[in-house]
């Protein structure tokens, strides 16, 4: 099975970031919709400009340049100082919402994370992830990101910084060759500054002009790293998405929905395929939940959530999804358009710390059983060849009709 895999950058992190704690604290004005950049102290000619607004940009305010030389272009322009406090608590929260969708994320900065999605598709499709994830980052954290899609890091990488903001790009293999050769040979990913202009003097000016060169030649040349570009030119790259293991403390997934769905019976239907995945990846991390959470946004964005403590700790999907049902039915009672659902199971503990109970039912051990055929036949032959009684496939939200 070849990797799935997502680059998400944040668009301007720094001045976005600051720009919505400024919100957060009461601030009328939106600074990145004024000539404003991200800086050092202004009083010394050295600092320099990390962050702009396209206002500022569009005066020819370049990043990197010092705080001087911006003012000469842009006489108006607001200078704000960097927070890494800030910074820090918005790349958290990107960090917590892309947990949903997978365990395997590399923070390769504070502001850009590689993501494996090749066992959490759920049925779904790369291209399908990248746009609920785009979607829910603009609506839920109020900023906007970059997203690539590819079969490796580096292809991942590069697709993500084609062009900005808040765009999803694909760079698969076959895409190479219309994609990434074309582009100058400054823009492959690695290529250090030096290395360009000695590439250019050996008439190597396009990615797809050092992919055809000789590797051995660049070998000689320079060495290790002359592999490298060559690889990284034709695309190969096989390093993996680098993640801290640890065990969750919760796993939970939802959904924006196509349409807003107001009947109980429809939402009911969606919670199974959430609790299904979930539950998927709660076996798969030998975690047992002892709580489950329901959580309910509206077409006003009126935010909901309650939970429901379990009988006992289970990683069952029957029983997690009758326990979320419960939530659900005392929580939902106005019929209010429902826009997002979201389904989370809280107060994890590792399944071999828990001891059997002696009043454990065989229908449990069944129950088990059957989780587990159901994983291992998803797994073998895509999420949806094994299906429960009932259970919708999310991609098919949208076919649901409205009951009367």
């Amino acid at each position: 099975m070849e990797r799935q895999i997502l680059h998400i950058d944040v668009n301007n992190a720094f001045l976005s970031w600051t720009a919505l704690e400024k919100l957060d604290n009461g601030e009328k004005i939106d600074i990145r919709e004024i000539p404003a950049v991200i800086g050092g102290d202004e009083s010394k000619r050295s600092g320099i400009v990390l962050a702009k607004s396209m206002k500022a940009k569009e005066c020819g305010v370049a990043t990197g340049e010092t705080l001087y030389q911006a003012r000469i272009k842009c006489p108006n322009l607001q200078v704000f100082s960097g927070n890494f406090k800030t910074y820090r608590k918005y790349s958290d929260k990107l960090y917590n919402l892309l947990l949903e969708y997978t365990d395997i994320i590399e923070r390769y900065s504070i502001d850009e994370c590689f993501l494996d999605m090749t066992n959490f598709l759920a049925g779904s499709s790369l291209i399908k992830k990248a746009n609920e994830i785009s979607k829910r980052v603009k609506e839920e954290l109020g900023f906007t990101v970059n997203i690539g899609l590819a079969n490796n890091k580096l292809l991942a990488k590069m697709a993500s910084d084609f062009e900005k903001p808040d765009k999803i790009h694909t760079l698969f293999k076959n895409e190479i060759e219309t994609k990434m050769w074309p582009l100058p040979i400054k823009d492959l990913f690695m290529l250090g500054r030096k290395t360009a202009p000695k590439l250019y003097n050996m008439n190597i000016k396009t990615i797809g002009d050092l992919a055809k060169t000789d590797k051995n030649l660049l070998i000689k040349i320079f060495g290790k790293y002359g592999r490298l570009i060559w690889e990284y030119a034709n695309g190969i790259d096989e390093s993996d998405v680098k993640y801290i293991k640890e065990d969750p403390k919760s796993i939970g997934n939802s959904v924006t929905l196509p349409r807003d769905l107001r009947q109980i019976e429809e939402l009911e239907e969606v919670l199974l395929a959430l609790v299904e995945q979930v539950t998927y990846r709660l076996r798969k991390t030998k975690m047992l939940a002892t709580t489950v959470n329901v959580q309910l946004r509206t077409k006003d964005f009126e935010d909901f959530s309650h939970q429901k403590k379990l009988p006992m700790p289970t990683s069952n999907t029957k029983d997690i999804y009758n326990k979320a049902k419960e939530v659900l039915k005392e929580m939902y009672k106005d019929k209010l358009p429902i826009r997002l659902i979201g389904a989370r199971v809280d107060g994890l503990i590792k399944k071999n710390e828990m001891q059997l109970s002696l009043f454990d039912s065989k229908g449990d051990e069944k129950q088990e059983k059957i989780d587990n055929i159901i994983d291992n036949l998803n797994e073998k032959y895509g999420y949806n060849s094994i299906t429960r009684a009932g259970k919708l496939n999310i991609n098919d939200i949208v076919n649901i009709k409205p009951k009367e």
